[in-house]
């Protein structure tokens, strides 16, 4: 239980009622500047919207069947924080008409095995930009600060992208039994001497009025959020 007791940690911090106070933002290759924020309840249009904007191969490797939007059931585990031990992220940018999902990541803690699955997708257009890499690196970061040892994903052994994005960041791949059709990935995580094992649990009193977390939380929490609004 040893991820979980992590998680439930972070969630304390996060006050899952409105997760979308913690926030990153970095910068694409082509210099457009990328906010990853966990996803809302509010996001439920958005997102699916963004799934149904994918090209038919992008979206059929990212749902990993023929699907013309997300699935009712996968929307509410993504826009509902910590549902089946899963959590959401979305990449949103600033356009004329307001902020644009322009990608999405996925993760659930495996305490079995001590790691997290992850799964993610870019938008076609933003595609080779750095950001399915910037969100990758994220996501390590946030499976260490959980103590995670690895993380884990399955995708099909057709998406060349995937596969390239997760060799070029360090994944090593192996054969799932009895399906030749999907591959899996896995990389280990190196945690710095100096990390816990597993965050501290903390109450929620700890944080400000405003929602804050303190400088000292937010390193502890590194991974988790760079900047909370």
């Amino acid at each position: 239980m040893r991820l979980m007791a992590a998680q439930e940690a972070v969630a304390k911090h996060l006050d899952l009622h409105h997760p979308g106070r913690c926030s990153e933002v970095f910068l694409s290759r082509g210099g457009a500047v990328i906010m990853l924020r966990f996803a809302e309840v509010t996001d439920a249009a958005a997102l699916q919207a963004y799934f149904r904007g994918l090209t038919t191969r992008s979206r059929y490797n990212r749902l990993m069947g023929g699907a013309s939007e997300l699935p009712a059931g996968q929307l509410a585990r993504f826009i509902h924080a910590g549902a089946g031990n899963g959590f959401s992220l979305v990449a949103t940018l600033q356009r004329s008409g307001g902020e644009s999902i322009i990608g999405e990541m996925r993760y659930a803690i495996d305490d079995a095995t001590n790691s997290v699955e992850i799964a993610l997708s870019v938008i076609d257009g933003m595609q080779r930009q750095g950001i399915g890499t910037a969100l990758l690196d994220n996501l390590a970061g946030r499976a260490a600060s959980l103590g995670a040892d690895r993380l884990l994903g399955d995708t099909l052994r057709s998406n060349a992208a995937m596969l390239a994005l997760a060799r070029k960041t360090g994944f090593v791949f192996a054969p799932i039994p009895g399906d030749w059709t999907q591959i899996r990935m896995e990389k280990t995580i190196t945690r710095p001497s100096s990390q816990p094992p597993m965050l501290r649990s903390t109450s929620r009193q700890n944080l400000s009025t405003h929602g804050r977390i303190s400088s000292s939380e937010l390193q502890a929490l590194r991974g988790c959020c760079n900047t909370c609004q």
